[in-house]
């Protein structure tokens, strides 16, 4: 860059991933030209939803402007990105045309296909089906496990793909708890239909919550995609996917995990590897192709737990490695795949899951993590979000 320049930094996406490393560029290189491509007007922390679902916190808690999350001295361009000239150094936008940049970061986020299960989108917060992954149905999944008198309680995880891979199964968790408290526990059937092969995907923890699951009572299925829900008959349609034979499960609580995969426009770029999700190198997360353009976060191909924490991991090496390029410089940064998942494991208890792209655990504290404690429930409750709006946000944690 020359210096008769200002560098141009343009960041698709204002979620997490957007918004905290818009936060760490400004302080990093504070006098770079800064813009956000971010259509929404609000920021959600989405890690509460869990809690919302269980009656614990009112899904507001969760709810900011997006105004308010943009950092001082950062752009917010409230448009959509629709597409990306890497040849050119340009971004498509739906509103406001082509916008160039000299280094670019995509951060959009995840897609959630509800229409992937046919019947869903109907059903969706009526006669017991519901979904944590929806900010605007989220207060129903509460409503039916408050209400709930007994019968056949299913939850689902999809093939591909999910932001926090242990959500599917903390609310679980925590019905369960609810049931044995209202005392329709022992009239309910809990289900756990998984497309995943184990119960989690590092084996330390998923030794433990095999344990959670036994002492609970519940059934675990694994290998079971779900691919429809028949609402009048009360029926959700798997596809198992280790012989192909379709089985046929009745409920009368079914809290949905919907397929999830890139944005379209992500899909449709030149960044996309064969996923659909931008291709970066899993170490430096620089895009293979386009030197100059990087991605983190759930819209990107690394291998790792799409989680806040692995973001947070993420961003530092990224921010670092993009002020390096900027200068001339060699990367210095490596990111090891470090996430997280704080898996709620009822009211007041949690196993907290930290590992690498080598399923090591990678814990933060001088005691056993895969055991289920009080403690680390309430830094799931308080701390964390606490962490996220005035740490991550403002590129200070």
């Amino acid at each position: 860059m020359s210096a008769e320049r200002t560098l141009s930094i343009v960041i698709v996406g204002g979620g997490t991933a957007g918004i905290t490393v818009a936060a760490q560029l400004r302080r990093l290189l504070p006098k770079a030209a800064l813009t956000v491509i971010e259509p929404s007007t609000k920021h959600y922390y989405q890690p509460l939803w869990t809690l919302v679902g269980g009656g614990v916190v009112d899904k507001a808690e969760s709810e900011r402007e997006q105004s308010s999350v943009i950092p001082d001295g950062v752009s917010w361009l409230r448009d959509a990105a629709t597409g990306f000239e890497p040849e050119a150094n340009r971004v498509l936008t739906k509103e406001h045309g082509a916008i160039g940049y000299d280094f670019l970061v995509v951060a959009p986020g995840i897609q959630i296909d509800w229409d992937k299960v046919k019947g869903l989108t109907q059903a969706l917060g009526k006669d017991g089906v519901c979904s944590n992954y929806s900010y605007q149905h989220v207060d129903k999944t509460w409503e039916f496990i408050r209400t709930f008198a007994g019968g056949n309680a299913l939850f689902t995880f999809p093939k591909g793909g999910v932001k926090c891979g242990g959500a599917p199964q903390k609310i679980m968790y925590l019905a369960d708890d609810w049931f044995r408290k209202s005392g329709v526990r022992e009239r309910s059937q809990i289900t756990y239909a998984s497309a995943m092969s184990t119960i989690f995907v590092a084996p330390k923890y998923a030794a433990e919550l095999m344990k959670v699951v036994q002492r609970k009572g519940i059934e675990t299925r694994f290998q079971h995609n779900l691919l429809e829900i028949r609402p009048q008959s009360k029926e959700a349609i798997f596809e198992r996917l280790d012989n192909k034979e379709e089985v046929t499960l009745r409920y009368d609580l079914l809290h949905v995990s919907p397929p999830q995969s890139a944005p379209q426009f992500i899909k449709e770029s030149p960044f996309a590897g064969a996923t659909g999700f931008v291709d970066v190198d899993k170490y430096t997360l620089q895009q293979v192709k386009y030197p100059n353009v990087f991605a983190l976060g759930d819209a990107s191909n690394l291998p790792t737990s799409k989680t806040g924490a692995a973001v947070r991991g993420q961003a530092k090496v990224l921010v670092q490695n993009l002020r390096a390029l900027s200068e001339g410089k060699s990367l210095p940064a490596r990111y090891n795949g470090y996430t997280s998942c704080p898996l709620v494991t009822g009211y007041g208890k949690l196993i907290l899951a930290e590992f690498d792209y080598d399923l090591t655990p990678q814990e933060t504290f001088p005691f056993d993590q895969g055991k289920e404690r009080y403690s680390m429930y309430l830094l799931k409750r308080h701390l964390l979000p606490a962490l996220y709006w005035n740490g991550m946000l403002r590129g200070r944690a």
